[in-house]
């Protein structure tokens, strides 16, 4: 079944991407939490009319997404965490430790757009994440997990 996204879904597509998924999946969850709609032929028409004129203002949020990426390339980060003797973190560093970094440092970035190489992290040392802009914008950012 072919729907519309209405927002974007991870591993699955951004907003307004025509996906094809599986029946049951696009009727009993995406539809009816309003993640979806079906894309019948009058919802493709609209989608189209809306993407042509909504062109100009992704080009100005692209064009701000590629200058924020200019600046946070040279971006490297240092978190402090309690550790044990041997180096392992006591819990472990998430995105909101980064996402919280980040905001000292100027860069208001929503947790939701970090993505750790790792789910989670529970060693000291130099790790890479990879913070989403745009849905073409991706930067990378070095971070350093260090014992308080």
């Amino acid at each position: 079944m072919e729907v519309i996204l209405l927002q974007d879904i991870n591993k699955l597509g951004q907003k307004d991407d025509i996906v094809v998924v599986r029946n049951g999946y696009a009727n009993n969850f995406l539809i009816p939490k309003g993640y979806a709609v079906a894309a019948t032929a009058s919802a493709k028409k609209m989608h189209s009319e809306n993407m042509r004129q909504r062109a100009h203002k992704e080009e100005k949020i692209k064009a701000d997404a590629l200058e924020t990426a200019a600046k946070m390339a040279g971006v490297s980060l240092v978190i402090g965490a309690k550790t044990s003797s041997t180096g392992k973190i006591f819990g472990s560093v998430n995105t909101i430790q980064i996402a919280e970094a980040l905001s000292e440092k100027g860069f208001d970035i929503d947790r939701k757009n970090i993505t750790l190489p790792d789910d989670q992290i529970k060693e000291v040392g130099q790790y890479k994440a990879v913070v989403k802009l745009h849905r073409e914008v991706r930067v990378d950012v070095d971070f350093e997990i260090v014992a308080e």
